[in-house]
């Protein structure tokens, strides 16, 4: 069974729905772990900068963090000491290439490194995706990054949940006209 998401799906009327997500929540959307408030537009561009590092990258819909099945490890016992550092620096440069494939989650940090946000914008971010998701699958407990991981999700899928999440912070989030009493 194939389910495409379509960028149809996150209407208005889900992001509306999202909005009253906000007014309903027991914390601040919008604050970061530094107490410093984020503003709608700052939200956005952390969440375009990961569609734009997913499209770069390649997305993957979970991370591996071990050797395929089939890699044959050598015997460790006759490897010295520095043929082992070698091996598994090896393997984590692999692994963290800036070309390999990322999750959703692995664009949202990485772009929080960069110039276009930082860890109280990818926060955010992450909650800004989860209400979006909230409120498309009417599940109070959906979280984003799950909602990525399902099998059938594809990259585009998460891109358009992206752009829907970065639309969502520009009309309800601090320093839009929506967002002006809605910045709880």
């Amino acid at each position: 069974m194939t389910i495409t998401i379509t960028t149809t799906v996150f209407t208005d009327e889900v992001l509306a729905r999202a909005a009253g997500l906000v007014k309903d929540s027991y914390r601040p959307v919008w604050t970061g772990a530094s107490g410093e408030e984020s503003t709608g537009e700052s939200v956005a561009r952390h969440l375009e900068a990961g569609a734009v590092v997913l499209k770069a990258d390649g997305w993957t819909r979970t991370s591996s963090y071990g050797l395929a099945p089939s890699a044959e490890l050598p015997a460790i016992e006759s490897m010295s000491t520095r043929a082992m550092v070698r091996e598994v620096l090896l393997e984590v440069r692999e692994e963290t290439a800036a070309t390999a494939p990322r999750t959703l989650s692995m664009a949202l940090d990485h772009t929080a490194r960069g110039e276009d946000g930082d860890t109280d914008t990818r926060d955010v971010a992450y909650e800004v995706l989860t209400l979006v998701v909230r409120a498309l699958t009417g599940h109070d407990q959906a979280r984003a990054t799950a909602w990525a991981e399902r099998q059938h999700r594809t990259h585009e899928d998460v891109t358009a949940l992206l752009a829907a999440g970065a639309r969502f912070a520009r009309t309800y989030g601090p320093g839009s006209i929506a967002g002006t009493d809605q910045a709880a």
